[in-house]
């Protein structure tokens, strides 16, 4: 129920339809492509870099939205590198993080 939650969240945020919400294992390929060089983006996951958070602490934050997160990757700092991700794809990403939330 809670990552329909999220995934509708982030899908009406995004402005994409339910038919087309975020996808969070979608997310996780994503994730493991683009973001695993720096940090540690799944718990079997062994190197990262030593001072980026891992996305299980980035979901526990108190401040953390998906709707901020997804937004934020479009538009990262300049301490991350630019990725072209769609709309589609942030949403994704953001939802799979969200997922890990506990």
């Amino acid at each position: 129920m809670r990552r329909s939650w999220i995934l509708l969240t982030a899908a009406s945020i995004l402005g994409t339809t339910p038919a087309l919400a975020a996808d969070a294992d979608h997310g996780a390929d994503l994730a493991e492509r683009w973001c695993a060089s720096c940090h540690v983006v799944r718990s079997a996951q062994t190197q990262a870099s030593a001072d980026v958070p891992s996305f299980a602490s980035i979901a526990r934050r108190p401040d953390f939205s998906v709707e901020k997160l997804a937004f934020f990757l479009l538009d990262p700092h300049p301490k991350m590198p630019n990725f072209p991700l769609s709309r589609a794809e942030a949403a994704d990403i953001a939802a799979y993080i969200a997922s890990l939330r506990r």
